[in-house]
Order: structure tokens, then C-alpha cells, then sequence
């Protein structure tokens, strides 16, 4: 059973952007499939490692489309790709440090912040790009 699936809800009209907020969710379903089946600390150390370079990839793509059409909200929503990077640092740290609570406590952040940044924040840079030739 999936945590969250994708569906047209949480698409941005942007393919490259939809094609990654997917694959987010994909490791946020592994991450909660792991957990049910009492796998999740086994499971928790290469998803928390792969989001930190996957979300700067992303967010580096975001901002470059952002960028190119002078997206009017893109201070904001920079400071939206600072905190969740921060945050996935921080616990990327606490992991190497070996707290082993980690999947308790990213499954509802992750699916939190996926969840509301895509629908709320993502979302509004979408037509915006559309209309300015970014599909």
C-alpha cells in the first residue's frame, strides 16, 4: 500500500518537475513498504542518503526554469529548497552519527513536505513557466 501515489493532484504542468516529484514519492513509498514489513532501518540509511543529491539536483532544475522566465516568487521559494535541505542534512548527520530512530521520524517529514510544498508552493510556479515556454 503506497503512503502517497501519484496521481494529476501533484502535478506543476512541468514534465521534468513532475518526472522528479514522482520519483520522490517513490522512495518515500519504499521507505514506508521497508517499514511495514519491520525493515525500515535497513532501508532508511540509502533513502536519507539519496534525497540530499537528488533534491539539489532537482531543486538546482527548478530554479534554473525559475530563473530563465523571472519567476516573481523565487526568493520564497528558494528559502523553501534551503529548509528542506537543511533539514535532510540534519538528519543525513544524525544517521552517520548512528541514531537509528531516523525512519520514525522522516516518513511523516518527507511525506509532509512532499506533499505540501508540491500542491502549495510547486504548483504556483507552474503556469507561470508554461506561459513562458518551460513545459
Amino acid at each position: 500500500m503506497a503512503l502517497l501515489r501519484w496521481s494529476k493532484k501533484y502535478s506543476v504542468g512541468v514534465s521534468s518537475a513532475d518526472r522528479e516529484h514522482a520519483a520522490f514519492l517513490r522512495s518515500l513509498n519504499r521507505l514506508h513498504a521497508a517499514m511495514i514489513q519491520g525493515m525500515g532501518k535497513s532501508v532508511t540509511g540509502p533513502i536519507l542518503r539519496s534525497p540530499p543529491a537528488r533534491a539539489r539536483d532537482h531543486f538546482a532544475s527548478e530554479e534554473s526554469m525559475m530563473k530563465s522566465s523571472n519567476y516573481p516568487r523565487l526568493a520564497a521559494h528558494l528559502a523553501e529548497h534551503e529548509i528542506f535541505t537543511r533539514k535532510l542534512d540534519e538528519l543525513v548527520t544524525r544517521l552517520e552519527e548512528g541514531d537509528n530512530s531516523l525512519s520514525i521520524l522522516l516518513l511523516p517529514f518527507m511525506r509532509e513536505w512532499l506533499a505540501d510544498h508540491i500542491q502549495k508552493v510547486d504548483q504556483a510556479y507552474g503556469p507561470w513557466l508554461n506561459e513562458h515556454g518551460i513545459h
